[in-house]
């Protein structure tokens, strides 16, 4: 007999942000998927005040280029909330505050214009506390995540889990469904969900059982993936798999690693999602925006493409133009087997050559290169 892919339901629509100066932006339906990341240190009143506001802003705003549409802070301590509520009053971007443990923490949140709340009403307090969080929440427009992880789930499921009574997908979706039971009582139902193990294979089934049952949107990540290689790898394969059974609506890489790397990965993610799709509909713009393909370098190199992708990455990933740049080691590599590229450049000898869909439009020498290089990237 035939098998039948389980039926996905198409998630509801939930606003994040919109109020104040924050930027609107619709997860789930029929809207793009978004790439978010997390803040890796602790705020301070430094990095509220003078230069170090700057510095800030400027970052967010570099995360922004990057492809970043949400971001997410750590507030372990009322201090923390203060602090990003004075953050959040100068940018734009939706910023969430992720919580646990302290269920005052989120209603303080709640009296600035921050976007989105984040916690695991497992480690919140009891229904009351829930309660008051969901009231405020419903008050202020402001959607809340549910985040249920593998290495935080309420003791009774673990003690399941660990004797091998449940699988740890199940216990994931019956943690999830326990608190929106929750929700539901207080009729709550602004809300994202998201199941993360470390596990790949426990990460994709809790995210496809809890997709069959609920239009809810849903958060994909895999959570302590690991350092930059197998962070990427795994990610990749979780997100990418339940993407492509249309799962999820908004994700985060989660990496031991940069907020940039982190970005760039999830956009890669889309970008590779979105080959053979019309342009817009899976990504978080309505381009597909600057596609890098580069080679690995070896012993013919003629061009060290390792340091010019360092200097050149985050601002080709910043740029608003839907092109492809090919940067490539040797004569071998390059204008040749990067033909397709709007824009490449590479070695030969003691030249560099750039080109533009395989045609070689100058050669300079190595000094000459990111200048000459800029010059064609700017008339694309």
């Amino acid at each position: 007999m035939e098998q039948t892919n389980p039926v996905i339901k198409k998630s509801r629509i939930v606003k994040i942000g919109g109020f104040d100066h924050i930027e609107p932006l619709l997860l789930g339906g029929s809207y793009p998927v978004v790439v978010q990341t997390m803040w890796k240190e602790a705020l301070s009143a430094d990095n509220l005040i003078g230069e170090g506001l700057a510095k800030t802003l400027s970052q967010i705003e570099a995360l922004q280029n990057l492809g970043c549409r949400i971001l997410r802070f750590a507030v372990p301590t009322m201090e923390g909330a203060e602090l990003l509520g004075t953050l959040a009053r100068s940018t734009s971007m939706p910023l969430v505050a992720d919580i646990h443990f302290d269920y005052k923490i989120a209603l303080r949140c709640m009296d600035f214009p921050i976007a989105k709340i984040r916690i695991n009403p497992g480690n919140i307090g009891g229904a009351e506390k829930v309660r008051q969080v969901v009231e405020k929440a419903k008050d202020r427009g402001v959607p809340i995540r549910i985040g249920v992880n593998g290495g935080s789930l309420p003791q009774d499921l673990r003690r399941e889990v660990d004797r091998g009574a449940l699988s740890m997908p199940v216990a994931l979706l019956t943690a999830a469904e326990r608190e929106l039971e929750l929700f539901d009582q207080f009729g709550f139902d602004t809300v994202l969900v998201s199941l993360k193990s470390s596990s790949i294979q426990d990460t994709l089934e809790a995210n496809r059982l809890f997709a069959q049952k609920y239009d809810i949107p849903l958060h994909l990540g895999v959570t302590e993936a690991g350092p930059l290689i197998a962070g990427v790898v795994r990610n990749a394969i979780a997100l990418y798999s339940l993407l492509k059974e249309g799962i999820g609506a908004t994700l985060r890489v989660s990496l031991s690693d940069t907020m940039e790397k982190e970005v760039i990965a999830g956009r890669e993610i889309l970008t590779a999602l979105q080959e053979g799709t019309p342009r817009g509909s899976i990504s978080g713009d309505s381009s597909r925006g600057v596609v890098i393909v580069s080679c690995p370098r070896c012993g013919r190199n003629g061009f060290d493409t390792h340091a010019f992708t360092e200097r050149w990455q985050y601002r080709l990933y910043g740029l608003k133009k839907d092109i492809t740049v090919a940067i490539m080691g040797c004569a071998v590599n390059g204008p040749g087997e990067a033909r397709h590229a709007d824009l490449g450049i590479t070695g030969a000898g003691d030249r560099v050559l750039i080109f533009k869909h395989g045609v070689v439009v100058r050669t300079v020498t190595a000094e000459e290169a990111d200048k000459a290089f800029e010059e064609e990237l700017n008339s694309l």
